[in-house]
């Protein structure tokens, strides 16, 4: 399991923005259901940087640690991605991706509300 990040790295304002940030890429990602074929693709790479985010941040954490941890997620998001399910474009989707993931990781935090 990799190390555990300090959750006073992340202050509670931070935390909030980067949910709102995780949320509205939910938003977006539902919005692409009138698409199978993509809407499908991004689910994978989702469920791709899912398990390597529960890889990294392990089964209990909280907001503010998963937050810090989002600050160095997209190099290894990217690697996973490109290695297991890249698909044409796939480098312009991987923000919507990550973010994705990360909105529905949160649910698991020790201390989320909805």
């Amino acid at each position: 399991m990799l190390q555990r990040i300090a959750s006073a790295a992340v202050s509670a304002d931070e935390t909030t923005l980067l949910r709102e940030e995780w949320e509205e890429a939910d938003r977006r990602l539902e919005a692409e259901r009138g698409d199978p074929r993509r809407y499908e693709t991004l689910l994978r790479q989702i469920a791709i940087v899912t398990e390597e985010l529960r890889k990294r941040v392990g089964q209990t954490y909280t907001l503010a640690e998963l937050a810090a941890s989002y600050r160095s997620a997209e190099g290894w998001a990217r690697e996973a991605v490109q290695e297991r399910s890249p698909s044409p474009g796939w480098p312009r989707d991987l923000a919507l991706v990550l973010a994705a993931a990360y909105h529905a990781y949160q649910r698991r935090a020790s201390d989320y509300r909805a």
